[in-house]
């Protein structure tokens, strides 16, 4: 048996016309993929951002409760390592950089075979210095949104559409399909940065939205509250838009070689992403800062498999779920785990011989706000004060988003304030502690030296009256009923203790 994961950075459920969107992005391939496949309406992200998504797949464990941004610690035992003991070889293409840098630790070397194409975003790949060293990040006169001089560097490497590094990693995908398509017991990884901002994409992408398009120019939204004007936030959805219409094109690619060479009898393929990304909504751009709204969590899926009829499933499944899939597709017992998933295999919803997976799910940003949803309502629960204390960070592997736990965010004269000892309950394995006081974190919209200004109240919505969350409810009891709902789900899954006393919840046991 074979499968292919596919996992395009960014993609807005809102955007697909296979989630019934009212204003969707161009996307036939998709389509088609979900033509043969099973759409999942109710499945979500876990952790979020990109990496701590990442690890949530690669491991099937929830991990935002106990560490932001990070590596693969090395009590971790990843999704490579485990189908190894199938015999399943599995091969990796991506052009998500982040993995070559503090906080992207043993990812890519857990697979038989990888390959990381350079360029995107702020990837270090091609800057070169100015007459006074170091080139610094000057913005040109008028430019309204996020701007970095490795960006410009890059992207002077682009000379046509077969540069962008997303159409190469795609490009390389299909070409090795097209190469083993006669092999089998493999697993082909492919992760695209697009439509991640910035949303850069040449013109022919863009003018396939003639009628929606402005006079803007502008591609790289900030991550604070919107800043842009009503024409130009309507031209960065455009441009969203776009960059989604030529990341399907080449998945396109990739499904024609499943076609040619009838891989779909013994192939399984899953499309999903790893968050969402606001747009306007809520007032806000970006992601990390605000309150965990369904834009950011409530993610697709769309899975094709031997066997699996084409339809939709109303099960409520988490990216957690993809490992455990993975495991019972190739027959890989769960004797070779180090310890117990949060992950469901989802092959019973596959097979229909099941409709239910599990009654509520968590999720969130570490330090931030956490949400659970059962499927009929959403609950933000934000931290009881504004110190957001008691806050721990859990590390074996100390480092975060392009920074180390040590002399680059955290004082020394702090050191004796870190603590080592066996502190997370499914592993005997010794990590640091680190009282979250003590680090200085150099990416302001993840930082949780206190309560984000815009996490500041609990709120409660109807997810059936009230999807876009719009009108929080005000009702004691019913909030007090998804309080008790949340602390019990975040016990199921390993919550630390203190984490309840942060969100003014119940001590967990």
């Amino acid at each position: 048996m074979k499968s292919i994961f596919i996992l395009c950075d960014t993609t807005n459920r809102r955007a697909l016309e296979l989630y019934g969107s009212a204003n969707p992005a161009i996307t036939p391939n998709l389509n088609r993929l979900a033509e043969r496949g099973m759409i999942f309406d109710n499945h979500w992200c876990g952790s979020a951002p990109c990496m701590p998504a990442r690890r949530d797949i690669m491991t099937g464990r929830l991990g935002f409760l106990e560490r932001p941004w990070g590596g693969i610690e090395p009590f971790d035992y990843p999704l490579g390592r485990i189908l190894g003991h199938g015999n399943v070889h599995s091969q990796m293409f991506t052009d998500h950089s982040l993995y070559l840098m503090p906080g992207g630790e043993n990812y890519i070397n857990s697979f038989t075979c990888w390959d990381v194409i350079r360029g995107q975003e702020f990837d270090p790949w091609s800057i070169n210095p100015d007459k006074g060293g170091i080139r610094s990040d000057c913005k040109p006169d008028g430019y309204k949104g996020t701007y970095a001089e490795s960006y410009r560097a890059n992207r002077a490497k682009v000379q046509g559409e077969q540069d962008y590094p997303s159409v190469q990693t795609l490009t390389k995908a299909a070409d090795w399909l097209e190469e083993n398509a006669g092999a089998d017991n493999f697993l082909l990884w492919i992760e695209t940065f697009d439509p991640h901002e910035p949303f850069d994409v040449p013109k022919e992408y863009v003018d396939l939205y003639e009628e929606e398009q402005t006079a803007s120019d502008v591609f790289w939204p900030t991550y604070e509250p919107n800043i842009f004007t009503e024409e130009e936030t309507k031209d960065l959805n455009l441009r969203y838009k776009a960059l989604l219409t030529m990341t399907d094109r080449y998945i396109g690619k990739l499904l024609d070689v499943m076609d040619q060479n009838n891989l779909w009898e013994d192939t399984m393929v899953i499309f999903t992403t790893d968050h969402g990304y606001l747009l306007g909504e809520h007032g806000y751009m970006a992601k990390n800062y605000m309150p965990p709204y369904n834009e950011v969590f409530h993610i697709p899926l769309v899975i094709a498999a031997p066997g699996v009829q084409a339809g939709r499933c109303n099960a409520l499944t988490q990216n957690i779920d993809i490992l455990p899939t993975l495991m019972e597709f190739y027959d890989v017992p769960d004797s070779v785990l180090h310890y117990p998933l949060h992950g469901k295999s989802l092959l019973p919803l596959l097979r229909r011989e099941q409709e239910v997976l599990r009654d509520g799910i968590i999720y969130g940003y570490y330090g931030k706000s956490v949400g659970y949803t059962d499927g009929i309502y959403t609950y933000i629960r934000a931290a009881a004060s504004e110190e957001n204390r008691p806050l721990y960070l859990y590390a074996g592997m100390p480092t975060i988003l392009r920074q180390s736990l040590g002399a680059d965010s955290i004082d020394p004269k702090d050191y004796d304030k870190i603590e080592m000892g066996k502190f997370l309950p499914y592993t005997d394995y010794p990590v640091y502690r680190f009282p979250a006081d003590v680090i200085h974190y150099n990416n302001p919209s993840q930082e949780f030296s206190k309560r984000s200004d815009h996490n500041g109240e609990n709120l409660l919505f109807s997810l059936r009256e009230d999807y876009d969350q719009q009108k929080p409810i005000r009702n004691a009891e019913l909030e007090g009923g998804y309080a008790a709902k949340l602390a019990d789900c975040m016990k199921r899954h390993d919550s630390p203790s203190e984490q309840f006393q942060r969100l003014g919840l119940p001590t967990s046991n």
